[in-house]
């Protein structure tokens, strides 16, 4: 009986820690969207608009590495498609780059024109909602950095409350 209880427990712990792990995430939800886009309204900054990315996420390229390339590049490069001074270049065909921070990542295909010709893509990663559950009397700068976070179903709070509940049944379960 004991051994049963343990399985049931450890199979929950992980269904739990699934539930925030990071993603690898296709950009444009497909292998063939990183080229040139066919129209305005078919451009991968309208799907990351549609999409959540969050810190420790990965975004996943799939491309032909001998004809094209993904450059992560600043702001500034992203407006002038400027791939002289790249943050990171990739050209494996298969790249993949976590999302390590909150705010915005901004990518232009390295191949010649294709920026020029809507070929790029902005992400935004949400900021981490505070963890902590007691009163602060003034939020602290720190707070007011990155971008909103945008409204959620409640799964962060549902988490915290299996949490909780797993918390005190291994408690239990241990005296």
């Amino acid at each position: 009986m004991a051994a049963s209880s343990t399985a049931s427990s450890l199979a929950f712990l992980f269904l739990l820690f699934g539930l925030s792990a990071a993603r690898e995430i296709l950009v444009g939800g497909k292998t063939d969207a990183w080229k040139i886009p066919s129209s305005q309204s078919d451009t991968l900054n309208q799907w990351a608009e549609r999409s959540r990315f969050q810190v420790g996420d990965h975004l996943v390229w799939k491309y032909d590495g001998g004809r094209d390339s993904v450059l992560q590049v600043s702001k500034e490069g992203y407006a002038n498609c400027n791939t002289s001074n790249p943050v990171g270049e990739y050209n494996d065909g298969n790249t993949k780059v976590k999302l390590d921070r909150p705010g915005p990542f901004y990518f232009i295909s390295g191949a010649n024109g294709h920026c020029e010709k809507g070929q790029k893509l902005v992400v935004v990663v949400l900021t981490p909602r505070n963890r902590h559950m007691g009163f602060s009397p003034a939020p602290s700068p720190a707070e007011f950095e990155g971008p909103a976070v945008a409204p959620t179903s409640g799964a962060a709070a549902l988490q915290v409350g299996l949490m909780a509940a797993l918390g005190g049944v291994l408690a239990l379960w241990l005296l």
